[in-house]
Parts: structure tokens; sequence; C-alpha cells
């Protein structure tokens, strides 16, 4: 575990976590939880990831939120965790509560006819390789070699800008694709409406892995951890890197120390 910001202090905030009133556990799904696959329906996670969080969520004295670009729906089945956590899927757009309970936010007129005109645009070439999502489309490049991504990235970008253009839309890259984005909502705006339900005195973190997670980053960064997981190391407003499984699930076990003593 590297410490990325300077005067922080592990120990300290591990302490707090087990002292304090409340908790809440932020979590990214692909890339930090899970190891990234070509094919989306192979992507579970780590060995021993399923079994702490389950343990976590069952415990009661955290509240463990998985918060991802995917839809709620397909975190819930991949992660498998029992009992099951609460999601936040589509960048923030889709909550998916631990009772079934589910709620997307209102899109901005005009959004459903954009994201269409985006799957349009490349169908033809990379239908395939299009996730059609509530707010957003994704296009994954991963499986492609260099050249090839080179000229699908070229491709997809300036098909979607145009739409972005005319829709008031937005396309940003992410690890292994890009993706066109309905604003208003992202991982940042979902980090800040959980901290705010959990209350000034709530101890939190948040673990992701990617440029959507700067978002989260960002909004925790003066009232909890960030923490980025993967295997190399990138600039970023997290405090701490951790390079997963054996890092991630040690910070998983330690969280679980802290709480040990909890009713």
């Amino acid at each position: 575990m590297k410490h990325l910001k300077s005067g922080f202090d592990l120990e300290a905030f591990f302490e707090r976590v087990g002292a304090g009133p409340s908790r809440v556990l932020m979590l990214d799904y692909d890339g930090t939880l899970a190891p990234f696959r070509e094919e989306r329906d192979a992507a579970l996670p780590y060995p021993g990831v399923r079994e702490r969080l389950s343990v976590l969520i069952a415990a009661g004295h955290t509240r463990v939120v998985l918060i991802s670009g995917r839809r709620a729906d397909e975190v819930v089945r991949l992660a498998g965790l029992s009992p099951s956590p609460e999601v936040w899927g589509s960048h923030g757009w889709e909550r998916l509560g631990p009772d079934g309970s589910y709620s997307l936010a209102e899109l901005p007129p005009g959004a459903v006819q954009g994201l269409a005109e985006a799957v349009a645009a490349i169908a033809q070439t990379y239908r395939a390789r299009v996730e059609k999502k509530p707010a957003s489309v994704a296009f994954h490049l991963r499986g492609l070699n260099a050249s090839q991504a080179a000229a699908a990235s070229a491709h997809v970008k300036a098909a979607w800008q145009a739409v972005a253009g005319a829709r008031g839309m937005e396309v940003h890259p992410f690890d292994g694709g890009w993706e066109l984005r309905v604003p208003g909502h992202n991982k940042g705006t979902a980090v800040r409406r959980l901290l705010d339900e959990g209350g000034a005195n709530a101890n939190s973190a948040y673990l992701g892995d990617d440029l959507t997670d700067e978002d989260a980053f960002e909004a925790i960064a003066d009232r909890g951890l960030g923490v980025l997981v993967r295997p190399e190391f990138r600039e970023t407003a997290a405090a701490l890197w951790l390079i997963p499984p054996e890092e991630l699930l040690a910070f998983l076990d330690r969280w679980m120390t802290a709480c040990r003593s909890l009713p």
C-alpha cells in the first residue's frame, strides 16, 4: 500500500473506521474488484473478494455500495454477493437497493434519441463492441491490436463528437474504450449523495481504478479516503494506491479487523 498524499496516516484512518458512528465503503467494479476481460461477462471478482464483501454486508456495520459504469443489474449478477449490496449503475444514473428497489434519474429531453443516434453512427462497423446503457453508450477496444484500436478510436470519437455537439452530450475515454454520456450524473455525484446520506461523522472510502473514478476521488477528498486500485500507477487524486489483488484483499481485511469489536 503506497501513500500518495503527504501526511496521510493509514493507521489513524482505520482507527477512525473502528471508532466512528457509521461507515460507508464505496467500490467500483471492473478493474477494482474484478480484473478486466475481453468478454465482459467473464469479469468475475478476484478470488476472496466475494467472501470478504459478503461478510461486511451481512455484519451490518458498514454500508457497502458498488458504483459502476455498468448497468446496475449486471453488477449484481457478476459480483454475486450475498446479501446483495446497494448498487449505483450507469455512472450514478441508476440506483438499485439491497431490497430490489430501483430508480433511474430523469433523462433530459433528446437524450434517448441522441443515444440511439450514437449507436446508429457506428453500428454498421462495430455493433458487437457497442454497449447500450440507460444514460450512455460505450465502445470497447479490448481484443484489437494497436493499429486496429487507433483506427476504431478515431472513427468512433469523430462520430460521437458530432452527436455530442448536436445533443449536448459528452465523449469520455475510459480504460479500454470510449463512452458517449448524458451529462448530469457521474461517480462523483453518486459519492457526494452517499456521503450526505451518511452524515458528517461517517467514515468513508472509495476504491476505483479508472479515469471515470477520478470524479469520485475528488468528491471524497476532504470527507474520506480515495484509493486507486490498479497494477500500474497513474496520476490521480486518490490518497492511497493498492496493487490488486493482494493489497486489495489486505485493505478489506484491515477494514473488517477495524470493525471487529462493533456490535
